[in-house]
């Protein structure tokens, strides 16, 4: 889950990896660009899916339609054990295929001609992987409600799409759009993402609920919540006009939904104000109650938080600000905006998701409060990181870095802040992200690019700081006479991050510290009033004058 994986272990780092745990095929399978994949582009899935409650089983087909990059023989589709393709069809033919571990290889017999749009249909069946402890060991959820009514929902971010139906298994390629149809029993209702464009009525005594969604959708943003809901209506007039708002909770919770998520509109100005225009006003905006905590599914916003504010009842700032607002509506609905329509294309590089969304926080608590307020919370989530391994991953087999993307990630974007010293244009560069990068994946170069262009200042060594080491960089000062010498130590290599500090009673100014002594003049009536904005994530050490070190 993209919402709360600060508390689940982190997971490890090439570097760190490489000493501890030896990488399997399986990984590479499934966390690169394999020759079985970079030949053909999803363009679009039609996913069916029914719910079997009596023994916990899925069953369905979906149609793949793909362009071909370049002519193949052999695709990959990748589905998780204990799940079975039972067949596959193209150009009404039944296609061959073989099994290495979760991936499935399908030998065509059609030509596959550069550019041209195919199509090939993927039957599937069986157990899905059950939830041990959703959503951090996710996979499918099968829950009763406090009626003891059957609760069935997925939350699949770390064990991938494919723990329940049968894809491309990879960030880097998304559908244009979707059909999710899903057939459960009558008395039930399915929740998916985008708009409800019908409802079937079956003979054998089960509904299909078919969803569309017209934007571009991660693999594991794809929901299906089959529970008794009821569905509370809105509307938000916004940057893109009029966005319906769907609120569907567990029928007996409705009351207590209809005041709890009265959050909901000024926290979609607050983002669109930082972010610009919600990504998704075709698809609507839903929140959808579930037996677990909480995921950013696209669209159809998971929320297990069960009416409380902050985290289940928790301040993870430590501050007093976390407690004023409900934790998963705030950050799994920013993910809407990075992670959502900001993608990153491995997820070695699932900063760009965690590290903006937990900064959303941030922002939410300085629209609704203060800026004094924000600053709070952003420094009180602090005592949460651990510096354990690098931000970033290894690429291309399928594992993240550290859960500091979250706090510490969050920090590193304030820093950023404070670098350009000018709201505005920090506002114009987030704005700017979503705009330049909207409904698109990403790498970090690319992130790395754009905030720099923005800052007007050369980041690089701020990520490589933040993003690819653990320590954190200590501002070193000594006053002599008037003046300030100051560097930068336990940094990396040519480390140059500007840092706002007071030299006069005009408050604070930039400074450029190397790793080298620099020097400045202090005309406060008192050298010793010098000091350095607490805003920072960074140590601060003073010397004596005479130290000469």
């Amino acid at each position: 889950m993209r919402g709360i994986t600060m508390f689940c272990m982190a997971l490890l780092t090439a570097g760190t990896v490489s000493a501890q745990q030896q990488f399997t095929q399986a990984d590479t399978l499934r966390g690169s660009i394999t020759k079985e994949r970079a030949w053909w582009d999803v363009t679009s899935y039609d996913l069916h899916v029914q719910v079997h409650l009596e023994d916990s089983t899925f069953s369905g087909f979906n149609t793949i339609a793909y362009k071909v990059l370049k002519p193949d023989t052999v695709m990959q589709i990748d589905l998780q054990v204990p799940m079975v393709i039972d067949s596959i069809l193209q150009d009404r033919q039944s296609l061959a295929f073989t099994r290495n571990g979760n991936a499935w290889l399908v030998r065509m017999k059609s030509p596959q001609v550069k550019d041209k749009t195919k199509h090939l249909t993927v039957f599937y069946s069986g157990k899905p992987h059950k939830a041990k402890n959703a959503p951090w060991d996710g996979g499918v959820v099968w829950a009763r409600d406090e009626q003891q009514r059957p609760w069935v929902a997925t939350a699949v971010q770390h064990f991938g799409a494919s723990a329940w139906w049968p894809n491309k298994d990879h960030q880097s390629d998304e559908p244009e759009n979707m059909s999710i149809h899903v057939t459960v029993p009558a008395e039930m209702t399915d929740v998916s993402n985008g708009r409800l464009k019908k409802k079937t009525d079956n003979p054998d005594g089960t509904v299909t609920y078919t969803w569309y969604v017209s934007n571009p959708i991660n693999n594991y943003d794809v929901a299906i919540n089959v529970g008794h809901y009821s569905e509370i209506k809105d509307t938000y007039s916004g940057e893109g006009g009029k966005l319906d708002l769907s609120y569907w909770v567990l029928d007996y919770n409705v009351d207590k939904a209809k005041e709890h998520f009265k959050v909901v509109k000024p926290m979609l100005k607050c983002f669109e104000y930082w972010f610009g225009k919600y990504p998704f006003y075709k698809d609507s905006y839903k929140l959808v109650e579930t037996p677990f905590l909480g995921m950013e599914h696209q669209s159809a916003v998971a929320y297990g938080n069960k009416f409380k504010m902050g985290y289940m009842g928790r301040d993870l700032s430590g501050t007093g600000w976390g407690l004023k607002w409900d934790f998963l509506i705030i950050h799994e609905s920013g993910h809407e905006w990075f992670g959502n329509s900001i993608t990153s294309k491995d997820i070695a590089d699932m900063w760009i998701h965690e590290s903006f969304t937990n900064y959303s926080e941030t922002l939410f608590t300085q629209c609704q409060y203060s800026i004094k307020a924000g600053e709070e919370y952003v420094a009180g989530i602090r005592q949460i990181i651990k510096n354990d391994v690098p931000i970033i991953g290894p690429y291309g087999v399928n594992t993240e870095g550290s859960s500091d993307m979250y706090p510490k990630g969050a920090n590193m974007i304030h820093n950023i802040r404070l670098i350009m010293n000018n709201d505005e244009a920090f506002r114009q560069m987030l704005r700017g992200l979503n705009k330049t990068f909207y409904h698109k994946t990403v790498t970090t170069q690319e992130v790395e690019r754009f905030m720099s262009n923005a800052a007007g200042f050369d980041l690089g060594r701020v990520f490589d700081q933040y993003l690819r080491d653990t320590v954190i960089p200590t501002l070193e000062y000594r006053i002599i006479g008037q003046q300030v010498q100051y560097r930068w130590t336990n940094c990396v290599k040519d480390f140059n991050m500007p840092v706002r500090v007071k030299l006069s009673e005009n408050g604070y100014k930039l400074i450029y510290p190397a790793t080298s002594w620099r020097t400045a003049s202090i005309t406060l009536p008192d050298p010793n009033q010098f000091e350095v904005d607490k805003g920072f994530y960074i140590h601060v050490k003073k010397r004596e004058a005479t130290d000469n070190k």
